[in-house]
């Protein structure tokens, strides 16, 4: 059963109750990610995650990692362009000293000066992971070659230069800007005691008094270009893609359906024909991503040199077909295939606790699983096709791509694509 409460300060407490589970997952949820920084402090939201974790007035960060452990439980964190998020996941029995824990790290973290100098060679470190795996990168350079060097273009990562200048007051300033009751909520799923778990916020993050500033409106615009970054790689991993649709756009579950017929699962267009019929690649996929106000419909393929505009022009061929080609049986199956995946990951306290923090913080309301079973099942063949005339049409496609190719190689599908 769902409930939401406001704790003494307005924060909204959004309580999934799971009788039969024997854990308990809450998260704190900060509504504050990379598209929201400035240029020149890109990546500090997850810079500033990392830091949570480095000591309290009160404990250490080895008396922090030794205190979940004890517990048998998880404690992290993640960030995201559009929020961050602070979670625990334990037995039921520990729910309050591992509530004690999370509220400790948000509200006592003392970021010491040494540690934040330490901090960023860890994640230096990650950043050049990320671009020493080619299949992740290449997502970074899509995403930038379409909104540009700002909001949804930045990296969550950051940069090296960006990450270099960044001090502990430039950490506490960013936490009195945003970290505030307008852009904080509290997702609890599982089994708990509710009294419990309301009493302990109210007196802890429920006596937070400052507000956070509202974020930046600014609508980013998409842009189909095309760009291509030559690199000396064993093979060439391609991002092609349209402008989507935004969360709260009453046409997503088409979208999702139109999505998986694509290339969500391994009986889609794409697998079936690019992989399996063809064997062209080991990885293709389709996906739409969501913002506030955009979105991004995509796909992902890694594949050879040679093969590299023969993809494309599959890829492509399948997008704008799609509108007078999709059959009853596929967007049957694609249901099928969608209702299916939404209540199997609904059986994890952690999704079902991402799942209605999501939601509240999207749409500021709660849909629950029936009714999103019936939004998913009221889409007709009409619709799918529709919408795939109307994101596919005359449109522009972007196109990144990263490996051993340069644009002379693509010349008949740079074509296509415009």
């Amino acid at each position: 059963m769902f409930k939401k409460i406001n704790l003494d300060n307005n924060i909204p407490v959004l309580m999934q109750a799971a009788r039969e589970m024997h854990s308990v997952c809450i998260g704190i949820w900060i509504k504050i990610g990379s598209r929201y920084e400035s240029p020149d402090k890109s990546g500090i939201s997850h810079f500033l995650e990392h830091m949570f974790f480095k000591g309290t007035k009160n404990r250490t960060a080895q008396d922090i990692a030794t205190a979940i452990d004890s517990l048998g439980g998880e404690i992290n964190a993640y960030t995201s362009t559009e929020y961050t998020v602070f979670y625990v996941k334990v037995l039921e029995e520990y729910m309050e000293q591992a509530l004690s824990l999370l509220t400790e790290i948000l509200l006592e973290s003392t970021f010491p000066e040494t540690d934040i100098e330490k901090e960023k060679n860890i994640v230096y470190e990650e950043i050049k992971m990320v671009e020493d795996n080619p299949s992740d990168f290449v997502h970074d350079l899509f995403n930038k070659s379409i909104w540009g060097e700002e909001d949804l273009g930045q990296s969550v990562l950051g940069d090296i230069k960006t990450i270099s200048s960044f001090t502990r007051s430039h950490l506490v300033d960013h936490i009195n800007n945003h970290y505030g009751t307008e852009n904080i909520i509290v997702s609890c799923s599982g089994k708990f005691i509710e009294a419990r778990l309301i009493e302990h916020l109210n007196r802890t993050i429920g006596c937070l008094e400052r507000c956070g500033e509202q974020k930046n409106k600014r609508v980013p615009q998409f842009s189909g270009c095309i760009n291509i970054v030559t690199k000396d790689l064993s093979e060439s991993h391609i991002c092609i893609g349209l402008k989507g649709l935004q969360y709260k756009s009453k046409d997503r579950y088409t979208m999702h359906l139109l999505n998986t017929i694509l290339g969500s699962g391994i009986s889609s267009r794409l697998f079936q024909g690019v992989r399996e019929k063809r064997g062209l690649v080991y990885s293709i996929y389709s996906y739409h991503m969501s913002y506030f106000d955009t979105g991004l419909w995509a796909v992902y393929a890694g594949t050879d040199r040679k093969h590299v505009s023969e993809v494309i022009n599959i890829t492509v061929d399948e997008m704008r077909n799609l509108s007078n080609s999709v059959t009853a049986e596929e967007l049957q199956r694609a249901k099928s295939q969608l209702k299916g995946n939404l209540l199997l990951a609904l059986e994890s306290t952690s999704n079902k606790m991402t799942n209605i923090a999501k939601q509240e913080i999207y749409y500021g309301k709660y849909f629950s699983p029936n009714e999103i079973i019936k939004m998913v099942e009221s889409v007709t063949l009409e619709n799918v096709k529709d919408l795939s005339q109307k994101l596919v049409g005359d449109n522009s496609f972007a196109l990144t791509v990263y490996g051993p190719v340069k644009e002379n190689d693509l010349k008949g599908s740079c074509t296509l694509l415009q």
